[in-house]
């Protein structure tokens, strides 16, 4: 497994080896002990599968707050995507900065979103899967969300202008300066 740091700290990408042949290929995408030896330590509790048909859907950029806090391992079980994490932890030094990586189904990458992280992706292939584990249970009552295209984030996803496909509740989402976070940097 290659695992590589962002300019986010805690925020990185793993790429599981693939061995292939001319049946496909195999890799194991998540093992905590290979992951241990690495300073990396999950209790993953729940897989998410989704599905987005077209082009340009965007979801996020969501969190969930404490006591619900998630972190959560991304990858594309399909297609393509753009995946972006944006550091919403009070007083650290990279606070609404963000890092963003193309996760397919071809290149096999995923991103490991600490908690105190928004996170969104928006599809550029049309019928993509993200598959994604966390580390606690979905809570309704701690879900929220940032705008996508908030100016002072300025992530680039990569759209060209196209039609962009969003949920109401993303659509009506907070800009950054507006949002309260319920998260705190405690140090490196």
């Amino acid at each position: 497994m290659q695992i590589e740091d962002t300019p986010l700290f805690g925020v990185k990408v793993l790429t599981p080896r693939r061995f292939g042949d001319a049946r496909g290929f195999f890799c194991e995408s998540w093992n905590a002990r290979t992951l241990a030896e690495h300073g990396l330590h999950y209790d993953f509790v729940q897989d998410n599968h989704s599905l987005s048909a077209q082009i340009g859907t965007v979801r996020g950029l969501h969190f969930q707050s404490p006591p619900h806090a998630q972190d959560k391992l991304v990858r594309c079980g399909r297609g393509c995507l753009f995946d972006a994490a944006v550091d919403i932890r009070k007083g650290s030094p990279t606070y609404g900065h963000w890092f963003g990586i193309e996760l397919s189904f071809e290149n096999g990458k995923q991103l490991l979103v600490p908690a105190g992280f928004l996170h969104g992706f928006a599809t550029r292939a049309p019928e993509t899967e993200i598959i994604y584990k966390c580390t606690d249970y979905y809570a309704p009552d701690c879900d929220g969300a940032v705008r996508f295209d908030d100016p002072d984030i300025g992530i680039d996803w990569g759209l060209g202008g196209g039609e962009v496909v969003l949920s109401e509740k993303d659509a009506a989402a907070p800009l950054l300066r507006d949002f309260d976070s319920p998260f705190t940097w405690e140090g490196a």
